[in-house]
């Protein structure tokens, strides 16, 4: 008889998240991840059948984690170029106990372009998040607050380039002056 599982499965996933968002997926290691979880290699493997899937589910963790925040955020009652530019403000203002940069931007760069079912959830994660942020616009766009000779998804895929490579500036050492820098001239540019 097997014996029952003796530890939070959602608390595991959570560790491995914050793992792979300090160091990658190539720079976490099982024995890495089996520090961050407290787990075992037997009970990772037994649980999340390895390594990759473990990541799959951080992966997702994360995603549903912040998109959480963003589209609560995007769906306010606020104007829209509030709620814009306080999406834009997010890499800004992010908690300093976060680890640098994005799990997604991150994932984008390392796994991506060699891993299908990686490159799947984030294509699909990405979609949902520009439909939001076009349909801001496109109400941004109504109220006079932003161009309304610009195609709204073409400036919903900008935001989040911009917000991306934000993210990735921040894991390069960008100082939060220079972040908010960028978010005011992002905004203004719509």
């Amino acid at each position: 008889m097997a014996r029952p599982r003796r530890f939070d499965e959602d608390r595991a996933v959570d560790a491995a998240m914050r793992a792979f968002w300090a160091t990658g997926y190539e720079g976490t290691s099982t024995q890495a991840l089996c520090e961050a979880t407290g787990l075992g290699r037997s009970s990772i493997y037994n649980t999340f059948a390895g390594k990759h899937e473990l990541f799959e589910r951080a992966l997702r963790h994360y995603m549903t984690t912040k998109n959480d925040s963003i589209f609560a955020l995007l769906d306010g009652d606020a104007p829209a170029r509030e709620r814009i530019r306080a999406l834009l403000r997010q890499p800004v203002d992010a908690p300093e106990d976060d680890p640098l940069g994005c799990l997604v931007v991150n994932s984008l760069v390392e796994l991506a372009p060699r891993d299908p079912e990686v490159a799947a959830i984030l294509s699909a994660d990405e979609d949902r998040r520009l439909d939001a942020i076009a349909e801001v616009i496109r109400s941004g766009q109504r109220d006079g607050d932003f161009d309304k000779t610009r195609d709204a998804r073409e400036l919903a895929q900008f935001v989040t380039a911009i917000i991306g490579g934000m993210r990735v500036s921040a894991r390069g050492g960008a100082t939060r002056d220079t972040l908010a820098a960028i978010a005011k001239t992002a905004l203004n540019a719509l």
